[in-house]
């Protein structure tokens, strides 16, 4: 919960976790999570290939930006700022390098899927 309250806190790392977790230790919490209708999908497309759409991309980008807005509007410690910002930038980096969609499947000379 702190990862969806808190800016510039990811909480994508955090659901993963839970799932995770959850799938270890509690059969109906993970069927929670995976039938959630907004985590679901994105636990789903993790798990199925380390999936990660574009539109989840490009709200991270949006959201790590504001979260660096603030720090720049209210921090003063700018080494602060600095670290915060290389952070990010190096998760932001991370989550674009992920594929967006499931790779088709190889087919051979005669049309048959391998």
């Amino acid at each position: 919960m702190l990862g969806v309250l808190l800016p510039g806190l990811p909480t994508t790392e955090f659901v993963l976790l839970a799932a995770w977790a959850a799938s270890r230790s509690s059969p109906r919490l993970s069927a929670w999570l995976e039938n959630h209708r907004l985590f679901g999908p994105l636990l789903l497309d993790w798990r199925d290939g380390g999936i990660i759409t574009r539109q989840t991309k490009l709200v991270s980008a949006l959201l790590m930006s504001v979260a660096l807005l603030i720090m720049l509007l209210t921090v003063h410690h700018r080494p602060s700022i600095l670290f915060a910002a290389l952070g990010m930038a190096c998760g932001a980096a991370w989550i674009w390098s992920r594929p967006e969609r499931r790779s088709k499947p190889a087919t051979s000379a005669d049309g048959v899927q391998e």
